[in-house]
């Protein structure tokens, strides 16, 4: 449950901050990245031959003379263009407003009229800002000035709208002016000169839609498709990536004769600094790239027919979903360095995909924001994984603590050694205690009584035991094992088990007196210690429920030694009193027959009174 609300969350924030726009910082890195996936070898960007440029350029304006120009020149250049035999010529020239002289407007209202394949651009002013992301609303148009008398058919646009960034991306295919007429950009009416009649681009005011052909142009909302650039910026320009530009001058003169352009389109343009007709674009961060070599770029997109469509909002947030549900699912499966591969694997996986929807389908699909909800998946579940840790450990703590001393506890989670069914063969020592004649006084005390003394006795032998570093096993009815040397390794866990017992019976006897003196009942202990080897582990379902336990004939033998052990008698075995080197004062008892072994076992008590070792012991 848990998982599934932490998947829906991550999906609402990303769809919800996918929704937000084309604008911020996300955005900027989301084009970023789409530029960096367009950026083309030399060959594969190579500019058409029959797009050609004609600049108005520094050269020019030295040898013909500051700007704005005379028209005649305009009408000059067309006229040797056009009978030269060029397919289209496009005047890249603002002329809103009547000239100075009359004579070179008619002289160019003339060429507008001979020749139909001539256009002059138009501007959209906006309600809102010029280059805003919002919806465009026209407020005017502003049209060649009529003394040149081109008509709407000569026409084409050429705003140039920004994004955030004040970067050029998009051609805006057509704009619609306060009659509802829409007009097509300048590179709409150039791209239709290269283009088949069965190719023409136009606009279906039926469908309310682009077409080139029969094939619909995949604009967005404000008629816009991305653009492909075939260029670098004219600072950054090669003999390979650069259009044909000629010097304006220079073609007026017959330097660069007119019939060089036969058969070809011909852009006419500002192409010199100072002429501020300089744009950013996804080909260099800083340098700038002329407007009319933009517009050849768009009229090169269009006639390659390079249209690029954006993955619907609505997709995007299917995209974003089920990015997220595969990687929860797979991430709830992985701890550790597994997160961070699996992690790394479907970033990859996601590169490759947004890679492929590009160069197979011309299909942008968002990778920003899917990436960023992997990473909250990502950060999620190592929380979520490291959060369980810290519950298991918690769980752990508590329930291990309950039967080991807080600093076994502490060594064992430190260790990070899995709690599984299995065990290990240790070399131990095995403490088995017990209360002699606690039937008896069952019968004749109240189970209140009974309940009471027996947690008493059973809180000696658990802080006994814990305060010389043994694992209390089980309780055992009336009886307690515990276990000296695991699971944590203590080297001298014989000694340890027989302070442990002394440390016992030194405690029941304050609990005798008690008993005696209120119920009139001797309380005393029977108890057992032998060390050797036992398998040692988590025994039980593995699924349901584990105990840390011994298993072995070193634990038999000690439950033995215990019943076989009087009222107050700590009884050891040989191979114990062996490992205790004299420490304790121990009273040889002989040899003895226990259930289970085919040979006797030779018994030792532990005195009441300490041998040196272990007043040396008590005196520190």
């Amino acid at each position: 449950m848990r998982t599934a609300a932490a998947a829906l969350i991550i999906i609402i924030i990303w769809s919800l901050i996918a929704s937000l726009g084309s604008g911020g910082t996300l955005h900027g890195l989301e084009t970023t990245l789409r530029d960096l996936l367009r950026k083309q070898s030399d060959f594969e960007r190579r500019p058409l031959d029959q797009i050609k440029i004609i600049k108005i350029d520094q050269h020019s304006l030295d040898q013909l003379g500051g700007f704005p120009w005379d028209r005649s020149l305009y009408a000059e250049l067309i006229t040797k263009l056009a009978e030269a035999g060029a397919k289209a010529i496009a005047l890249d020239v603002i002329l809103s407003e009547p000239g100075s002289d009359p004579y070179a407007d008619a002289a160019m209202a003339a060429v507008m009229k001979r020749y139909p394949n001539v256009f002059l651009p138009a501007v959209f002013e906006f309600e809102q800002s010029r280059g805003s992301e919002d919806s465009l609303e026209t407020a005017s148009v502003i049209y060649p000035a009529e003394t040149i008398s081109s008509n709407i058919d000569q026409t084409g646009h050429i705003n140039v709208l920004l994004d955030r960034d004040s970067v050029v991306r998009r051609l805006t295919v057509g704009l619609e002016n306060e009659e509802g007429l829409v007009i097509p950009s300048l590179s709409v009416r150039m791209a239709n000169a290269l283009l088949g009649p069965d190719e023409q681009i136009r606009w279906d005011p039926v469908r309310k839609s682009w077409y080139r052909g029969d094939e619909r142009i995949p604009v967005n909302e404000r008629s816009q498709i991305t653009t492909e650039y075939y260029t670098e910026p004219q600072e950054e320009m090669t003999a390979v990536t650069g259009y044909d530009a000629q010097s304006f001058s220079d073609v007026i003169r017959g330097i660069v004769p007119a019939e060089y352009y036969a058969g070809s389109i011909v852009l006419i343009g500002a192409y010199a600094p100072g002429m501020q007709d300089g744009y950013l674009t996804p080909m260099s961060a800083h340098a700038k790239m002329y407007g009319v070599e933009i517009q050849a770029n768009m009229i090169q997109s269009l006639v390659n027919g390079a249209f690029f469509t954006e993955l619907p909002d609505m997709a995007v947030y299917w995209f974003i979903a089920a990015a997220v549900l595969i990687s929860v699912l797979l991430f709830d499966r992985f701890r550790g360095w597994g997160t961070l591969v699996l992690f790394l694997t479907m970033v990859l996986l996601l590169a490759a995909v947004w890679m492929m929807a590009y160069m197979t389908a011309s299909l942008f699909i968002p990778i920003t924001y899917p990436f960023l909800a992997l990473t909250s998946v990502m950060i999620w579940a190592v929380s979520a994984h490291y959060s369980a840790e810290r519950r298991e450990r918690t769980r752990v703590t508590e329930v291990f603590g309950r039967f080991v001393p807080p600093s076994v506890v502490s060594e064992l989670l430190a260790s990070g050694v899995d709690v599984k069914a299995g065990g290990q063969r240790r070399d131990v020592t095995i403490v088995f205690a017990d209360i002699r004649g606690f039937t008896s006084m069952s019968e004749r005390l109240q189970p209140e009584d009974v309940i009471q003394v027996l947690n008493e006795y059973l809180d000696i032998c658990t802080r006994a035991v814990f305060a010389c570093n043994g694992t209390l096993d089980k309780f055992i009815g009336d009886g307690v094992m515990a276990i000296f040397g695991a699971p944590a390794v203590l080297p001298n866990h014989t000694e340890q088990a027989v302070r442990a017992a002394l440390q016992m019976k030194r405690e029941a006897a304050a609990l005798e007196r008690r008993c005696i003196e209120r119920f009139g009942l001797p309380v005393t202990f029977g108890i057992g210690i032998h060390s050797g080897p036992a398998v040692v582990g988590n025994v039980g379902s593995e699924a349901l429920r584990l105990d840390y336990t011994a298993i072995g004939d070193t634990v038999n033998l000690a439950a033995r030694l215990e019943s076989a052990a009087k009222a107050g008698q700590i009884i050891v075995s040989r191979e114990a009193a062996e490992r205790l080197n004299g420490l304790f004062q121990l009273e040889n008892l002989g040899e003895i027959k226990v259930k289970g072994k085919a040979g006797p076992v030779h018994i030792y008590r532990v005195a009441e009174k300490n041998g040196k070792g272990e007043r040396a012991a008590n005196e520190k």
